[in-house]
């Protein structure tokens, strides 16, 4: 399990809030807390703070890349991954995420091209239509626009394939793309393999909105417990199991935009889906393993606030995220829209009175927000998703120190297991990797060798992007980087 972006401190927020909200003791836990086994290291090879790709590239190949790897190396070279090798040993497998499933992490486990944004080409890998075939047996979350052919509405593609066609006529998926598909998957009981299922065109939305969405998309923990049904029904006759790799991943995006109140509730469903999975060890008779960690921290949260010039104040307020009831980024779309609509009927103060009584005060549970405040939302539409998050940390007393990721070391949960000491106490990111293959008893050298034997250029760049030069050396990690969506 995946927990992207989820640093420490994001738990310490989670736990803190909870304890708050259900009136708990102060020694009441999250699920994970009590299978806290140590903290990873996360440097990419290009750089001390990682992105995602790099970050999964150490947890699917057990080897450090650059930064927009998918499961590439320095010398732009595919590394396979512990996915392939567990397929190609007889293992069925699985990804189950809450963002667009060609998105970097899940990205690493099943394709291999040089940058994360060649997400057109990771659709068709993704699918069997790559260098090894198929790899994948499942793979639930969002992220359709990616697999319907760009003279289709709702594509997101350059091209006019039809991923999701092809899947099913070429490659024998079975294919759900709405709640009421998923409801009839009857918790896993229901599906064929290999199973495609893509809930959301882009991102499934954050738990915070889609909890109030009448059941419109699954969420995490419901997706993981079809999995794993799905996954252990497929496997029941079989020597083999199954390896699954499960992503919190909208707990990173909260922590791009600073989002408190949206980052809680994404840990807390990842802690309920990590719970799923932990019950589902017990139950089974077969001998299970969970690991779980971070690829990276976003945000640089800090559960306290100490502005300059004032007096100390050593305490940080829960009850200022349970007033919440949107995230951030629905009340900013909510805002972009309003405005689109009535640009030219509404003056300013009208719309600060509108995104006061409309949005902060139902969306935030703020009912004094400032005139700087409404203004700064009211003029800039287009950046207010940071504003509404930096109006709700304000009050909560959260500090936050970037809007990108951090080098702070990362927390490893685990279940216990054969040899699970390996990865006990401070490691590095690919210790995690190479855990996976040695407890899977799995080749990944040979899936790398086939993957060099047979790639060629189509499979590895299609794009006119060009990875940025990288290195092992240190010198790296000294140099202005150029820019590009790492998240």
């Amino acid at each position: 399990m995946v927990s992207d972006g989820m640093g420490p401190a994001s738990l310490s927020l989670t736990r803190s809030y909870r304890q708050h909200v259900e009136g708990l003791p102060e020694g009441d836990t999250l699920t994970l807390d009590s299978y806290f086994w140590g903290s990873s290291r996360t440097r990419s090879s290009n750089s001390l703070v990682t992105d995602s790709a790099a970050g999964a590239t150490a947890f699917s190949c057990g080897k450090k890349s650059y930064n927009g790897a998918i499961s590439m190396l320095p010398d732009l070279q595919p590394c396979g991954s512990v996915l392939e090798a567990a397929k190609r040993a007889g293992y069925m497998t699985g990804l189950v995420v809450t963002t667009d499933i060609t998105d970097a992490t899940p990205a690493c486990f099943a394709s291999h091209v040089m940058l994360r944004q060649m997400k057109d080409e990771i659709a068709l890998q993704e699918i069997g239509h790559g260098p090894l075939g198929r790899s994948v047996d499942l793979m639930l979350g969002g992220g359709r626009c990616h697999f319907l052919p760009n003279s289709t509405a709702g594509s997101c593609r350059l091209d006019d394939i039809d991923v999701a066609g092809l899947a099913q006529d070429k490659h024998g998926w079975q294919y759900a793309d709405s709640r009421k598909a998923f409801d009839a998957l009857e918790g896993g009981n229901n599906a064929t393999l290999p199973l495609l299922g893509l809930f959301a065109s882009t991102d499934v939305p954050f738990e915070l909105d889609r909890m109030k969405m009448n059941d419109v998309y699954p969420s995490l923990s419901e997706m993981t417990e079809t999995a794993l049904r799905a996954l252990e029904k497929a496997t029941a006759r079989s020597d083999k199991g199954f390896f699954l790799m499960v992503e919190g991943s909208r707990i990173d995006h909260a922590g791009h935009i600073n989002d408190p109140a949206a980052q809680v509730r994404e840990v807390l469903e990842y802690d309920k889906a990590f719970g799923a999975v932990l019950k589902f060890i017990h139950d089974s008779e077969t001998e299970s393993t969970l690991v779980s960690t971070s690829d990276h921290e976003t945000g640089g949260l800090s559960t306290a606030l100490q502005e300059p010039g004032h007096l100390p104040v050593y305490n940080w307020y829960p009850q200022a995220l349970v007033n919440a009831s949107a995230s951030c980024e629905k009340l900013a779309t909510n805002l972009q829209n309003h405005v689109s609509k009535n640009a030219q009927s509404t003056s300013k103060q009208q719309l600060k009175s509108w995104i006061n009584h409309e949005l902060i005060i139902p969306g935030l549970g703020i009912s004094d927000a400032t005139d700087e405040e409404l203004s700064l939302l009211a003029d800039d539409p287009e950046g207010s998703v940071n504003t509404f998050a930096a109006i709700i940390s304000l009050r909560a007393h959260i500090g936050w120190s970037t809007h990108g990721h951090t080098a702070v070391d990362v927390n490893v949960y685990c279940s216990g297991g054969p040899e699970t000491e390996k990865i006990r106490g401070n490691v590095e990111n690919t210790d995690i990797g190479k855990f996976l293959s040695h407890y899977l008893e799995v080749d990944v050298d040979k899936i790398t060798q086939e993957l060099r034997e047979k790639m060629t250029k189509k499979y590895v760049l299609q794009s006119s992007q060009q990875p940025e030069k990288v290195s092992w050396g240190s010198d790296s990690y000294h140099k202005l980087e150029p820019h590009l969506d790492n998240r």
